[in-house]
């Protein structure tokens, strides 16, 4: 098996890649770009791809979303949240007064823009494909005035100077990574479904009747962000995240009346997510319910027929 990831070596992405057994046994694939990742899984390159997709300060990797809503028909396999951890690296005889350029991905500089604007305000800022390429570019570079905001593997790897750790402005911080391939994993008890929706029209309330469909099922939406469809100004898709797997009947029923009244649906996965809670209980009560109203009209149909019809 091998396994694409957004690299170079020492990428955040590759810390996530580490922390699943199977993925650290595989041939690891280190490329340039998130839709590179995608594209090398698309072509058969590689088995599977992991990319960031959300972070809980800087929000989603638009990149990624995009890119699986309008350029690919992956779909995802799993999900890793990993704990964010930013430093400041150097090169080794550089001093925090020496820096006038610090080189980081966009994401990460978001992170970490209350720190940057108090200890390195005259500094500016130069974007890179990732923390790890950065990094890299840092170590490779004879100028004494460049940093890398990065993770502590990228200084490791690059044999870079940690100026200063845990630069990031918010505690908590995280990063959620998506692996995707072909298929639809088996359902494990505690699932969760991405789509993407397309309204037919806009018109008043269309958005409230999409979501009514979860509501009335008491299906849980973990997330709801609207994106440009790139089909003209104005006009815009949701992602939705919602708790439970196709294979779930509420969750089937959901999604079979929304595509047949209120929008176009492009599926993007139904996978497992790490940890029990409460909205897994709520789910499994709902189906419960949804499981015996069935039944109860499946008896009502069966007795279709065998009525006694009156003569006139």
């Amino acid at each position: 098996m091998r396994i694409g990831y957004l690299g170079p070596a020492g990428t955040f992405t590759e810390e996530a890649l580490l922390t699943q057994e199977d993925l650290a046994a595989a041939e690891p694939s280190p490329t340039r770009s998130v839709p590179d990742v995608i594209a090398e899984v698309e072509e058969g390159r590689t088995t599977a791809g992991l990319v960031p997709i959300e972070n809980s300060i800087e929000g989603s990797v638009t990149v990624t979303l995009d890119t699986l809503a309008f350029k690919s028909d992956l779909l995802i396999q799993r999900e890793i949240d990993l704990p964010i951890s930013l430093s400041l690296c150097i090169r080794p005889g550089t001093r925090k007064r020496d820096v006038r350029t610090v080189l980081s991905h966009p994401q990460a500089f978001g992170q970490c823009r209350d720190w940057l604007a108090e200890h390195l305000p005259a500094a500016s800022t130069e974007a890179a494909n990732s923390t790890a390429d950065a990094a890299r570019r840092v170590a490779r570079s004879k100028r004494g005035s460049l940093a890398a905001v990065a993770n502590p593997l990228a200084a490791e790897h690059y044999g870079l100077r940690q100026l200063a750790r845990g630069i990031e402005d918010h505690q908590g911080n995280q990063t959620r990574f998506v692996l995707v391939g072909r298929g639809i994993p088996e359902p494990t008890g505690h699932d969760r479904t991405s789509i993407v929706c397309f309204q037919r029209q806009n018109r008043p309330g269309s958005l409230l009747a999409i979501l009514q469909e979860f509501a009335a099922r008491a299906i849980d939406l973990t997330k709801l962000e609207s994106r440009p469809t790139k089909q003209g100004l104005g006009e815009y898709c949701f992602f939705m995240d919602l708790d439970g797997h196709i294979a779930d009947e509420l969750v089937a029923d959901a999604l079979r009346n929304l595509a047949a009244k209120q929008a176009e649906v492009k599926f993007l996965g139904s996978y497992p997510v790490g940890g029990v809670s409460g909205a897994v209980a709520r789910r499994r009560a709902a189906g419960k319910a949804w499981r015996e109203a069935d039944a109860w009209v499946r008896g009502l149909r069966a007795r279709i027929g065998t009525g006694v019809v009156g003569s006139t």
